[in-house]
């Protein structure tokens, strides 16, 4: 028999998956959404400030639209094992990850995870096929990786690259959420607002990051499917 939280689980994923389905026109009709302008406004100096931040000779930006099994933030890594294999030390090298569409679950904290169970709403599972309730690639544990010596996201922030998270996406996908557990859609929104974890910048957009990046001479790199 299925117990009282598979019930509440399962219904929850299938409110979630109508919403998903729901027209982008409908999504930004959602009154969640209405203080979105407001919001990146007040960001607009912040992000623009980080961008101007971009370093080196060696400029590359990811574009992290889908969790891909963690490979926008492997690329990351592996843009500095190259360039320092080749002679280049970090101090000259920027790589960003921008995560944004069904990418900005790899910006969030656990605890956001296992409350709205975001591995089964962005479908980032571990390689049984199960989903993960924890972030898997800020600090990931043994197995998350298919090499042990690749760095997550906070090991990476520390030598120097760049993780921005699409704020547009955070508005949509939490008043999608917000609909599906019968809550206040500003209050959720507020509430991944608030687990997007340190280092990295909301901007306010991911498509408007990635516009600003290649404006500062970063290269654009696919990190999709």
């Amino acid at each position: 028999m299925e117990t009282t939280n598979a019930t509440s689980r399962r219904k929850f994923m299938g409110a979630m998956m109508l919403g998903a389905t729901a027209s982008t026109l409908s999504a930004f009709s959602n009154p969640a959404l209405t203080g979105m302008a407001d919001f990146s406004h007040s960001i607009m100096n912040d992000a623009e400030a980080w961008m101007k931040t971009i370093k080196g000779s060696h400029r590359v930006v990811y574009d992290g639209s889908y969790p891909h099994k963690g490979f926008p933030i492997i690329w990351n890594w592996a843009y500095y094992l190259s360039n320092n294999e080749m002679g280049s030390p970090d101090i000259d090298v920027t790589a960003m990850t921008v995560l944004r569409h069904d990418g900005i679950p790899l910006a969030l904290h656990d605890d956001l995870w296992k409350k709205y169970p975001l591995g089964e709403m962005f479908h980032v599972k571990k390689a049984d096929g199960t989903v993960y309730d924890r972030n898997p690639y800020y600090e990931p544990q043994e197995g998350d990786f298919p090499l042990p010596m690749i760095q997550g996201i906070k090991d990476m922030i520390g030598r120097g690259a760049m993780f921005c998270v699409c704020n547009l996406a955070l508005n949509v996908y939490s008043s999608f959420a917000a609909q599906a557990a019968g809550k206040d859609p500003g209050e959720v929104y507020e509430e991944w607002k608030a687990a997007v974890l340190p280092g990295i910048q909301i901007v306010p957009s991911g498509v408007w990051a990635l516009g600003r990046a290649q404006e500062e001479g970063c290269g654009y790199i696919f990190a999709g499917e």
